[in-house]
């Protein structure tokens, strides 16, 4: 006798919580990298196109979500379930790809610092980490259901925590070292 095992997620849900997750990181997109055009900021362009990865990985996961509600058939015996498997790996994929840059970029700011204004900067970065926030909120209630949903919530957690710690660290580090050198001078 065997033991039919599916789970069933609330589809509608996850299907507003992507479509609402794929259009605010999209406009954010767009805000972002007219802000970094308008400030002359490296940075927000930059985060910008990565924000766009996000936006991908976003469609993406949307895509497998539902093509692994696609019945089976003949040719498809299982469907299109794997899809979500599929998709979590190219999505873990394009994340360490992204934070890979975005280190890349951070060492290669420090060795050669531009003016720019900080204030419009960090409010702009400000709304993106609020805006990440939300979205991986969206995910959070069904991320242990489904890989897929899973994958979508650590992609945006994984921004938020990267951008708190690095701000964070960065403005620690270059705070300390500054009254530092400022005593022994």
């Amino acid at each position: 006798m065997g033991h039919d095992h599916h789970h069933h997620l609330p589809v509608d849900h996850l299907n507003r919580a992507f479509v609402l997750g794929i259009v605010l990181n999209l406009v954010f997109v767009c805000v972002e990298f007219g802000a970094g055009l308008w400030f002359d900021s490296v940075a927000l362009i930059s985060d910008a196109g990565h924000n766009l990865s996000d936006v991908v990985s976003l469609v993406l996961s949307l895509i497998a979500f539902r093509l692994a509600r696609v019945k089976p058939t003949a040719s498809y015996t299982y469907g299109y379930r794997k899809s979500t498997v599929l998709v979590s790996l190219l999505n873990a994929c394009i994340l360490l790809v992204a934070v890979g840059v975005i280190l890349v970029e951070s060492v290669r700011k420090l060795y050669d610092p531009q003016p720019v204004d900080g204030d419009s900067i960090a409010w702009v970065a400000g709304i993106g980490i609020v805006i990440n926030a939300f979205t991986a909120w969206l995910f959070i209630r069904d991320k242990e259901k489904d890989l897929n949903v899973k994958g979508a919530y650590l992609h945006m957690a994984a921004d938020i925590f990267l951008s708190f710690f690095l701000s964070f660290f960065l403005s620690f580090f270059l705070s300390f070292s500054f009254c530092f050198i400022r005593t022994i001078i």
